[in-house]
């Protein structure tokens, strides 16, 4: 596998925007996805993948005939090309430190932004190899740009490698996965794997079959704006009762406050004025009946208060985003074994644990098309921090030549 390749590969990825817009309706919600989608179409056709297709939702679908004179099942793998809008992913400059020496890094010595092991210390079990990191002014995009080079040098290698056999493999890079919207548009008939892979995972290791429950919750607060100086028992200040709210969800229920299968609620958004104020939240939860619950605390929650205030000041529209996939992913366990045998055949450590959040492939799965996910190396997504090391992306690369060719071992006649 050449280091050099992969990392001209993967830069060519990260300079180019496609941070996607939550607040857009569209599909895909920014117009600079489409760059990237064309840039990749161009790419599959050099290498050779056959029946590349862009369609009009962005999403990018290849194949990689099987070189087998026997039928196995036709699998996939799939990564998202849109970037976070929780940081700014324009301009992004990426810095290279090869031979990492376990020290801090200095990303911007004029704002004095450090990526210091001390603060961040899976840093240094990449002690010794080559590490992509940002500039400390934008993010990096190693989620996912880091997957879709992945899934490229792979189906290069197995091209320019025929003695290494395998059976029909698809491919899929999709748009808007930051925004929850990846998935909705996906053609799974079309796509016409048995069952797919998303490489869309964070360290060297990583293989996930369980997600959280994901609903988002907008309170809306109207209340009432008069002179402060003749507002006793007039003005209703919206802001203080959605302050008031905040502070009767459970303190350590909260991301900072919660790891492994414990769930949240998340205030993302707080903005308002005296007559009204939005409250956006996340709910998350692995256990369904436990996610379930935590809904209906959320609308208790704004009945007892609208009684208490004696107007109805507060509403909830809650809607779910997504299922937790270990429902769909457990009756075809065999799918998750086969990474998981894989890893260890090349000598990774697999690291099953459940996704702190949610991937293209938990909305697959329900859609169909069950889809684990695989790690694919990166570090300290959405911000200035990220980092991924190269020799990730190598191991991350293998993973997917090693299922492509063990689905073809494990399925013959």
């Amino acid at each position: 596998m050449n280091k050099e390749h992969i990392t001209k590969r993967f830069l060519s990825y990260v300079t180019i925007d496609t941070e996607s817009d939550p607040n857009n309706p569209a599909f895909p919600s920014t117009e600079k996805q489409w760059d990237l989608a064309r840039f990749l179409v161009k790419e599959l056709t050099d290498i050779g993948m056959n029946d590349i297709t862009l369609d009009e939702n962005c999403y990018v679908m290849a194949t990689l005939p099987s070189n087998l004179d026997y039928e196995v099942p036709t699998i996939g793998f799939v990564s998202h090309i849109d970037t976070t809008p929780d940081f700014t992913g324009a301009n992004v400059n990426p810095q290279i430190h090869h031979q990492y020496d376990g020290k801090d890094i200095i990303l911007n010595e004029k704002e004095n932004i450090v990526l210091s092991p001390s603060y961040f210390q899976d840093l240094l079990q990449y002690k010794g190899q080559t590490i992509i990191t940002t500039d400390g002014s934008t993010l990096l995009g190693a989620d996912d740009k880091a997957g879709v080079t992945e899934i490229v040098s792979a189906m290069e290698y197995l091209i320019n490698h025929p003695e290494i056999k395998h059976g029909k493999i698809r491919i899929c890079f999709t748009p808007d996965e930051e925004v929850g919207k990846g998935a909705h548009k996906f053609d799974v008939e079309k796509f016409g794997a048995e069952w797919a892979y998303t490489m869309d995972g964070s360290q060297i290791g990583e293989l996930e079959y369980e997600n959280f429950n994901a609903a988002g919750a907008k309170v809306t607060i109207t209340g009432k704006i008069v002179h402060p100086g003749y507002a006793k028992g007039k003005m209703i200040n919206s802001m203080t009762i959605g302050s008031d709210f905040v502070s009767r969800l459970p303190k350590n229920e909260v991301p900072e406050s919660t790891e492994a299968y414990d769930g949240f609620f998340h205030l993302h958004q707080f903005e308002g004025k005296v007559e009204r104020t939005l409250l956006n939240f996340i709910i998350r939860d692995h256990d369904r009946n436990l996610f379930e619950e935590r809904k209906q605390f959320m609308i208790d929650l704004v009945n007892k208060m609208n009684i208490e205030l004696g107007i109805n000041a507060i509403e909830i529209d809650i809607k779910d985003q997504y299922f937790n996939m270990k429902e769909k992913i457990v009756p075809v366990m065999h799918i998750v074994d086969i990474a998981e045998e894989v890893m260890t055949d090349i000598g990774i450590i697999p690291l099953i644990k459940p996704i702190r959040g949610g991937t293209d492939g938990s909305q697959l799965s329900f859609m169909g098309l069950p889809c684990p996910n695989i790690f694919a190396g990166g570090h300290n997504f959405h911000g200035r921090y990220e980092y991924v090391p190269v020799e990730s992306m190598i191991k991350a690369t293998e993973v997917i030549i090693g299922i492509s060719e063990k689905v073809a071992l494990k399925f013959k006649n």
